[in-house]
């Protein structure tokens, strides 16, 4: 798994992060709106810069910041970005999202997030896959609050959460004044339940387009809704 994971025009060294390219970082990168043409974009806790990457391939934004807290991971990141097509175009920061949001004057057409999954369960022995799967550090309305102080008036906040944490981010929404404006349920084959949710929030209300994902056929090959979402990234699907 420390292999480097080669898409078609780009590469994600993994060797030096806790958490390696997975199916739900790839999945927010490829789902992200940018229908309103963002100019500048942000992917808050970036790891490997995957999301970013996928970003910067879909999209003419002049600007792709990315915010990684970990050490190790923001010098791997950084190292994936300047070996990509788009270096000129990608910066990474080795800060908290509370540290840079009070900082950053920056406002962003849209930010992406695939954040730390686990508010409980069990604690592994790698402190920092633990920082990156569980959510103590950073509780999921630490992240909306920055998101939004970071966000233009016009952009769009897009988030992957587990299927039993959507009704908290909803919750903290309605808190924030913001609306959930694009949601798509995602489910591994047509027989399992849906298990997370990619969620699309603006600050003005909109018809909610509603869509769902199902990764793989019955018989276990990909549906053709998958492989079109993520063809433009892999280079072997079988590879995810």
């Amino acid at each position: 798994m420390d292999q480097p994971f080669r898409f078609k025009q780009f590469t994600v060294h993994q060797d030096k992060t806790a958490m390696k390219v997975g199916t739900d970082g790839v999945l927010l990168g490829a789902w992200a709106s940018i229908a309103h043409q963002p100019q500048t974009i942000l992917d808050i806790g970036t790891g490997t810069g995957l999301i970013a990457l996928q970003l910067a391939q879909r999209s003419d934004a002049t600007l792709i910041d990315a915010v990684e807290i970990d050490h190790d991971a923001y010098e791997q990141c950084v190292q994936n970005f300047e070996a990509s097509p788009w270096a000129d175009r990608l910066f990474c920061y080795h800060a908290s999202i509370q540290e840079y949001a009070s900082e950053m004057e920056e406002e962003y057409d849209l930010i992406a997030s695939n954040p730390p999954f686990f508010s409980s369960g069990t604690i592994s022995n790698d402190p920092a896959r633990n920082q990156a799967r569980f959510d103590d550090a950073l509780p999921l309305e630490h992240l909306l609050v920055c998101s939004l102080h970071l966000l233009s008036g016009d952009g769009r906040l897009a988030i992957i959460i587990p299927e039993d944490r959507e009704l908290e981010l909803l919750e903290l929404a309605k808190k924030h004044e913001v609306y959930l404006v694009r949601r798509c349920r995602v489910q591994g084959n047509p027989n399992a339940p849906f298990k997370r949710c990619l969620l699309e929030f603006s600050f003005f209300e909109k018809e909610l387009l509603e869509e769902t994902l199902c990764l793989r056929n019955s018989d276990g090959s990909f549906s053709s809704e998958y492989i079109e979402l993520v063809n433009p990234f892999y280079l072997d699907l079988s590879a995810s």
